[in-house]
């Protein structure tokens, strides 16, 4: 379907950081065909669809690159409490009684989340993978998925295997809308064999890895205990960085880990939102910016944020190291933007494809509306977006060139029937 959008605001979120007035912004083939402020784009393009955009925004879709979004179904339980015990005394006893279909209705849940407010890119980490990928094709969502080639922790050929099958049957489907990437949940929970088991499936099937890097002290100290290393200097020194990279959190990083980050080029995901929640501390992504990393935003899952609202993210990030270091110009609005889309593409794959509004990208791209008393004047555009927006001021999702929300109503999800599911499975496995 060619779709016209026109009498656009854009935010481009391009190499110049244009931000254009009353444009023309056409879709064909699920690509962005033309963006011009000229009407003389139009004379060769046939719409099958006109949106008229005036006193809307258009922008890039959001890219949540930390995410478990199965785990809307622990939302709001097991609050206030340090990392170790949220997940070691409550979130692991709970996840026992999860299902492969539970894991689907919490993950159509957060979906449905995420395309409310504005994301239109995900990376997953969690379990019964093959149901989040179900819950991905089913709602036109574009993601990053991982699948471990470990059950336990223990070393199998036979989950191997299956990590093999899943990488097959999912990466570049629907359109490259999935890609697959090798699941390492953290250095705490795989000795150094399976790291070095895991670094070898992702070379072999050339993927990437997604995994926890340095989230709190504890592991820290724990890992110089366990091998005499940080989990940075670990993961290098087992391959974990010889692949593409998504490290969650890297909230206690050394000199040396900083350096190890920058030259093996992984991309660094800021949470936050989570890490506050959890007290283990803020990351110094003032210094990984500076220092070349790439840097981008996720949310980490609903039980430790306790939303997947990318719009606040994006806000607290703008925030919190302007506040801790006392320097209003750390991570200006432009910044915090480009990590929660741009950054966020180059972090999970997808560079040169989406993230950017330009022509030949694929047409990922949300409308927010803009009029409204909290937004008003729009004065600056980038720093509306960031500064003053609200999930909710999202108004219409396109995804791969479809409509996925139009005028806040879903055409890929039957919301209610989701929440109604997602509650009915709270009730049974909060026993």
């Amino acid at each position: 379907m060619n779709i016209l959008i026109k009498n656009a605001g854009v935010i481009t979120c391009n190499a110049s950081n244009d931000v254009l007035h009353n444009a023309f912004l056409g879709i064909k083939d699920g690509y962005i065909d033309f963006i011009d402020t000229g009407e003389e784009a139009l004379r060769d393009f046939r719409a099958d669809r006109v949106i008229d955009a005036k006193g809307k925004l258009v922008m890039p879709g959001f890219v949540n690159a930390h995410t478990h979004s199965g785990m809307t179904i622990l939302r709001n339980f097991a609050n206030d409490l340090a990392l170790e015990d949220w997940l070691f005394g409550n979130v692991l006893p709970v996840e026992e009684k999860l299902t492969p279909e539970d894991i689907y209705w919490g993950t159509l849940l957060g979906i449905t989340e995420m395309i409310k407010s504005g994301t239109t890119t995900f990376a997953d980490m969690y379990l019964h993978m093959e149901e989040v990928a179900k819950a991905v094709s089913e709602t036109g969502i574009r993601a990053n998925l991982c699948r471990s080639p470990l059950k336990d922790s223990n070393k199998s050929a036979e989950d191997a295997v299956r990590c093999f099958e899943y990488f097959k049957k999912w990466n570049n489907s629907f359109n490259g809308r999935i890609k697959v990437y090798v699941e390492v949940h953290s250095v705490y929970l795989f000795d150094e064999p399976s790291l070095k088991m895991s670094a070898q499936v992702a070379k072999q099937i050339n993927t990437g890895i997604h995994i926890h890097v340095q989230e709190t002290l504890k592991e820290c100290e724990d890992s110089i205990k366990k091998y005499g290393m940080s989990p940075a200097e670990i993961c290098c020194e087992t391959g974990i960085f010889d692949v593409p990279v998504i490290a969650a959190h890297c909230v206690h990083l050394s000199d040396r880990d900083m350096e190890i980050i920058k030259e093996k080029g992984v991309n660094v995901i800021h949470n936050p939102t989570s890490n506050l929640k959890l007290g283990s501390g803020i990351a110094k992504v003032d210094e990984m910016l500076k220092n070349g990393i790439n840097v981008a935003l996720g949310t980490d899952g609903a039980a430790s944020n306790n939303n997947l609202n990318m719009i606040e993210e994006m806000h607290l990030a703008a925030l919190i190291h302007k506040g801790v270091h006392m320097d209003p110009t750390l991570v200006d609005a432009s910044t915090a933007l480009k990590m929660a889309t741009v950054n966020g593409a180059k972090a999970l794959g997808f560079e040169g494809e989406i993230g950017e509004v330009s022509k030949g990208m694929k047409a990922d791209l949300i409308l927010i509306d803009m009029d409204k008393a909290h937004l008003c004047p729009v004065n600056d555009p980038v720093a509306a977006t960031v500064y003053s927006a609200q999930g909710s001021d999202v108004d219409t999702v396109i995804i791969d060139g479809n409509i996925v929300m139009e005028n806040r109503e879903l055409k890929t999800i039957d919301e209610e029937k989701v929440k109604f599911n997602v509650k009915e499975i709270a009730k049974k496995v909060m026993k």
